[in-house]
């Protein structure tokens, strides 16, 4: 069976538990490993990996990324997972589980900095690199044999070896035939982990897995699917694709073809990016359209930072609200020009709130940007809204300010008040 160490990159067709050469344990061995070429690569606990890179002190401490008491953790460090502590907790709970874990503010465009150099290793091995969150991304390296001098699986290991070395986080890698399997395997073995599906066990691999595995199956389909009788993916197979369709829309077909472990969607570099968002759960449910404001302000400020750190823009602004009944309501507007600015997406945003400021209670609050586009000719202003180049270089002037004095530096009055939040 072949195998391939990751600590010295030897391979042979051993298939032993340790490396002939180096003796390390670090191996991988799979019957097709010389024949599988799409791989999904995810940084390990990434905002709090560069966060304990940059601070020595925080190596071997549970940190959380996130807002303090009244925030969520965005992410946080395998010693603080441990204690139970997962991302998307509220903070408060993560602090009773863990008192003495180290809470940090999240620095997106650090972030952003640092998805961008693992970014450009994943392109020196091949230019079939589709991200597809700012620390994970879809390769091929079909072909790539010959330039590297080995299987795509050894290229891989190098690569990993190589993010180590020079961006200092650790990254964890699925390898197979197709992307969904790609994804799946790369959570088999983190942290630091390699593992791999072939086609050989896909389908025994998937038999007895939750259908909450499927991408795609969200909390509400997997509970649809779950009151149907079908918990398990090998469910699945005892219905035709055409009944899955007529049963659950379009995503019937996504479900077929996945409990065969089959998936004939391409790596593509090109793929464009749909939409950026970010949302909040409030700890209290809340009406009042003036408590509602601010925390408004701060989501839009965070959607126009990311799209700043990826060079986007975008022409469309929706307004998601989830009502105490859980209800969902989602209302947008177009723009006639791109934007990247958090006023005019507040701006936009607001207006769409007043509408929807009925007495009735909400219990989330979010905004999103799509129909997206390259940042370089947004906010050009029109006859309509002369001053937008003036407020691009406000904010402009204010992220610089930021970045280098910290987020907390400088801040518009419209996002210091407003209710307390969960998430």
């Amino acid at each position: 069976m072949p195998l391939i160490c990751r600590d010295c990159f030897f391979t042979d067709d051993l298939g032993e538990s340790e490396c002939p050469a180096c003796g390390s344990r670090r191996v991988v061995a799979h019957a097709e490993l010389g024949r599988l070429a799409i791989a999904h690569l995810d940084c390990d606990a990434f905002y709090a990996a560069v966060e304990q890179r940059d601070d020595p002190s925080l190596a071997g401490k549970p940190v959380l990324v996130g807002g303090r008491h009244r925030g969520v953790v965005a992410a946080c460090s395998y010693e603080a997972r441990r204690f139970g502590i997962h991302s998307a907790m509220p903070m408060f709970k993560a602090l009773k589980l863990c008192p003495d874990a180290v809470v940090i503010r999240p620095d997106t465009a650090k972030y952003a900095e640092v998805g961008r150099d693992v970014r450009a290793l994943m392109r020196a091995v091949t230019p079939l690199v589709e991200p597809i969150s700012i620390d994970e991304a879809f390769l091929d390296l079909a072909g790539t044999e010959r330039v590297h001098g080995g299987a795509p699986a050894r290229t891989l290991a190098r690569l990993a070896r190589r993010i180590e070395d020079e961006v200092r986080i650790t990254v964890s890698i699925g390898l197979s035939y197709n992307k969904f399997l790609a994804k799946v395997a790369s959570n088999l073995d983190k942290p630091r982990g390699f593992a791999v599906i072939g086609r050989g066990e896909a389908r025994s691999f998937l038999k007895n897995r939750p259908v909450g595995l499927l991408w795609g199956v969200g909390t509400q389909l997997r509970k649809r699917l779950e009151a149907d009788g079908i918990a398990a993916i090998g469910q699945l197979r005892a219905y035709s694709e055409a009944e899955l369709v007529a049963r659950y829309g379009k995503i019937g077909h996504r479900l077929a073809r996945f409990a065969l472990g089959e998936d004939d969607r391409a790596v593509d570099p090109d793929a464009p990016r749909k939409s950026v968002s970010a949302e909040i759960t409030l700890d209290a449910d809340r009406a009042d359209a003036g408590a509602l404001k601010p925390v408004l302000w701060r989501l839009c400020e965070k959607v126009a930072r990311r799209l700043k750190a990826d060079r986007l823009a975008g022409r469309t602004v929706t307004l998601k609200l989830k009502t105490a009944g859980f209800r969902l309501r989602t209302r947008s507007r177009s723009l006639g020009e791109p934007t990247r600015t958090a006023e005019t997406i507040f701006q936009t945003a607001v207006a769409l709130l007043m509408r929807e400021a009925d007495g009735t209670m909400f219990r989330l609050i979010g905004v999103g940007v799509s129909n997206l586009a390259a940042a370089d000719d947004a906010d050009a202003g029109d006859l309509v809204d002369r001053i937008a180049p003036r407020r691009a270089r406000i904010e402009d002037a204010i992220d610089a300010v930021r970045d280098r004095f910290g987020d907390d530096a400088i801040a518009k009055g419209r996002g210091l008040a407003g209710g307390p939040q969960r998430r």
